[in-house]
């Protein structure tokens, strides 16, 4: 009955290769308004462009410190469209616990959410401003939302893809509702993937193991259905020889011109080895950087890792995502196609906010995504990686002056294109504003119930919660309200958990 199971899952997760590949469906809604300038952002205002004197250096290091913008109005930060916190703190409260706060990253709550950017024709970003008042007086939260191309569009240019699947086959990962809830899709792999495309195996518990080098599909895909026939669960997780071993396939395989890519999928409950994300990562370095191997990780089970595989993907350049049964669509038809090819490479955002109308600031999460002003334009710095069809969104909360009127912001996004190497810009700018947060446009509302719950989860103390914060039940009503408004099924499941929080707080 194991070894049923464990083929199972394995099958299943081969299954996740071809619909890494494809979309599933689903288009974008209609858009807001989006300034999508020249290199260097010709739609920007004038000021204070974010190459001009910058003053100190950003102090935004702990989650509660506000910024005064003058002489310091720059906030940087490197690009990231992980959504496993929200994820997994969905996971947590639906078995009726309360997730660790240390596992909270509120931009993990927001980009976990459809956008309603404007998308640009070919590669690169669109960026849009907005912004509303809170009901605290002064303050306003700031949107800034980047967006790159339609998956869709992308999907017949995308390049060939060389995968390595690294595979967690420890006693845990055999259990129930883990890696087996993707199996239901396993007979439609062979359909998804093309004949150009590359699969690698390799598999992990107390030793690592190349099952399958790097195998083009063309006429070899029986080969990759006998041997992930084969693969049975053991023992122990040593998640380092894991990884070691998938770049060593990776490289031994590596294919010129194709998307190169380590596809990590573990509970990440290291207890083998070595279990250091920095010292593991040290090992491929030349891998990682040389030939521009990137880690996707996929987060399972209820007992989960969420520290390692978040710094694992941080240090691979790279992204993560956390599956459960009842989001597994939605992360294998629309998250996993964002994730294998890439538009934008050490991509970084900084905000330049106006002295004069701003009192100060906060960036709402990025804890670890901070990058030091200074190094916006090093492009020797690592920003963070992003595929077709994904959106990033960053809230700020902002004091506004008294009185203020006129340019508020100034916000600008750096990459580099990931074939070339070259370096883009784009910016945008915002003025002042008095729309008020509830009648600001829905996607930004959901944005900002999201924002709000993830503080509420952190449990800030008053002086560092979110300004104009409401109660559990005000949110959970709210996202009612927006669920039916958006028409959209995971706003919906955002006031169930909500209320599943609020339950846990009584």
């Amino acid at each position: 009955m194991e070894r049923q199971r464990t083929r199972q899952v394995m099958l299943a997760l081969a299954l996740a290769g071809g619909l890494l590949l494809t979309g599933c469906g689903g288009g974008d809604e209609g858009s807001k308004s989006s300034a999508d300038g020249a290199r260097g952002g010709s739609n920007a205002p004038a000021f204070p462009a974010p190459n001009q004197p910058q003053g100190e250096q950003n102090s935004e290091e702990s989650r509660g410190d506000y910024v005064t913008p003058s002489p310091d109005y720059l906030s940087t930060f490197a690009l990231d469209v992980d959504t496993a916190s929200y994820g997994y703190a969905r996971r947590t409260l639906a078995e009726g616990r309360r997730p660790d706060p240390s596992t909270i990253r509120p931009e993990e709550f927001v980009n976990s959410f459809r956008q309603d950017y404007d998308r640009p024709d070919g590669n690169g970003f669109t960026v849009t401003v907005d912004g509303a008042r809170t009901d605290k007086d002064d303050w306003s939260l700031v949107r800034v939302g980047l967006a790159t191309r339609s998956a869709e569009e992308h999907t017949d240019e995308r390049p060939p893809a060389a995968l390595t699947f690294v595979i967690d086959i420890s006693g845990s990962m055999a259990e129930p509702g883990r890696l087996d809830l993707a199996q239901r899709s396993l007979d439609t792999m062979t359909e998804r993937l093309r004949d150009d495309d590359s699969v690698a195996l390799v598999t992990f518990s107390d030793r690592a193991e190349t099952v399958l080098p790097m195998t083009r599909l063309g006429d070899h895909r029986h080969r990759i259905r006998e041997a992930i026939d084969s693969l049975e669960p053991t023992y122990s997780t040593n998640l380092g020889a894991g990884v070691e071993t998938g770049y060593r396939t990776a490289v031994e395989g590596l294919r010129e011109g194709a998307t190169n890519r380590v596809v990590l999928i573990s509970d990440a409950l290291a207890n083998d080895g070595e279990t250091d994300p920095d010292a593991i990562l040290d090992r491929i370095d030349t891998a990682r950087r040389e030939h521009g191997i990137t880690l996707f990780g996929v987060g399972v089970g209820s007992d989960y890792g969420d520290a390692l595989m978040e710094r694992l993907a941080d240090k691979g350049d790279g992204h993560t995502v956390y599956v459960s049964g009842d989001d597994a669509e939605k992360v294998f038809c629309e998250q996993l196609p964002q994730n294998i090819d890439l538009t934008a490479r050490d991509a970084k955002a900084q905000v330049a906010f106006d002295p004069e109308t701003v009192a100060s600031f906060r960036l709402v999460g990025y804890d670890d995504r901070r990058v030091a002003d200074d190094d916006f334009r090093d492009d020797r710095v690592d920003g963070g990686e992003v595929g077709p069809g994904h959106t990033v969104t960053a809230l700020y909360a902002v004091r506004t002056r008294p009185g203020a009127d006129g340019h508020l912001a100034t916000a600008t996004v750096r990459w580099q294109d990931p074939r070339t190497r070259a370096p883009h810009e784009k910016s945008a700018g915002l003025e002042t504003f008095d729309d008020s947060l509830r009648d600001a446009n829905p996607r930004f509302q959901v944005d900002a119930v999201a924002a709000y719950f993830a503080d509420a989860l952190r449990d800030t103390y008053d002086d560092d919660r979110l300004p104009g914060r409401p109660s559990l039940n005000e949110l959970a009503d709210w996202a009612d309200t927006l669920g039916d408004r958006t028409e959209d099924s995971a706003v919906r499941q955002l006031a169930g958990t909500i209320r599943e929080a609020r339950h846990l707080a009584d």
